[in-house]
């Protein structure tokens, strides 16, 4: 029977997943001791970087019934993360700190970091010991990572949308399949059925003919 309704994987094994876990984490980390309290961008950053995370997580549970609602909350997820890289942008510009341009050695560093690590323990670990403005730069780092990685997994979504349809097209393939297979398993049995009443027959036949006949009993 042709399978549907294919479970995939655990949204925590995916490293687009982990990096935004670690972003969220950094972002909790960064409003709740460089902002101040009651200052609105708390509440803003923390749910942007949580609406990244939980997209994430939302769309790949969905992905079961829908794609089209997976592709939906994926896209989402990754406007939230350009939402909170704005707030960071916005943080180091008003503060006369530095953002870190493509080509500073502590930008390409920060990528190799971020390529290697995906643990939000190691950046929690790390979070005490650094700025508020390398803090933010590893931030920023981090959302172009994550959005790199989303625009891909968006670009697969849109793959697989395209050559196998929606749900609702899978669901009639299996069963279309299904109906096929029964119809040839019918027709098999039918003609079995059919080989061993002709062999009967024949049998009976080659006995007559033989004069292979029980005797008439006698009065």
């Amino acid at each position: 029977m042709q399978t549907f309704l294919k479970q995939k994987g655990d949204f925590r094994s995916l490293i687009v997943y982990q990096k935004a876990e670690c972003i969220y984490d950094i972002t909790y980390y960064f409003v709740h001791h460089f902002l101040n309290k009651g200052d609105r961008t708390v509440d803003q950053m923390v749910q942007a970087a949580r609406s990244g995370k939980q997209n994430i997580a939302e769309g790949c549970a969905a992905s079961t019934t829908s794609r089209e609602t997976e592709i939906k909350l994926v896209n989402v997820a990754k406007a939230s993360l350009q939402e909170l890289l704005l707030d960071y942008e916005d943080y180091l510009r008003v503060n006369g700190l530095e953002q870190w341009s493509y080509y500073d050695s502590r930008s390409q560093q920060m990528r190799l970091v971020g390529r290697k690590h995906s643990d939000s323990a190691f950046y929690r670990k790390a979070l005490p010991e650094r700025s508020p403005e390398t803090i933010a730069n590893i931030a920023i780092t981090l959302i172009h990572q994550t959005d790199y990685l989303l625009r891909n997994l968006i670009e697969k979504l849109k793959g697989d949308f395209l050559r196998q349809g929606g749900i609702r097209e899978e669901m009639t393939r299996a069963r279309t399949a299904y109906r096929l297979k029964a119809a040839r398993a019918a027709r098999a049995d039918g003609t079995t059925g059919a080989n061993e009443a002709n062999g009967t027959y024949g049998a009976a036949r080659t006995n007559k003919a033989n004069g292979d006949q029980q005797p008439q009993q006698t009065q």
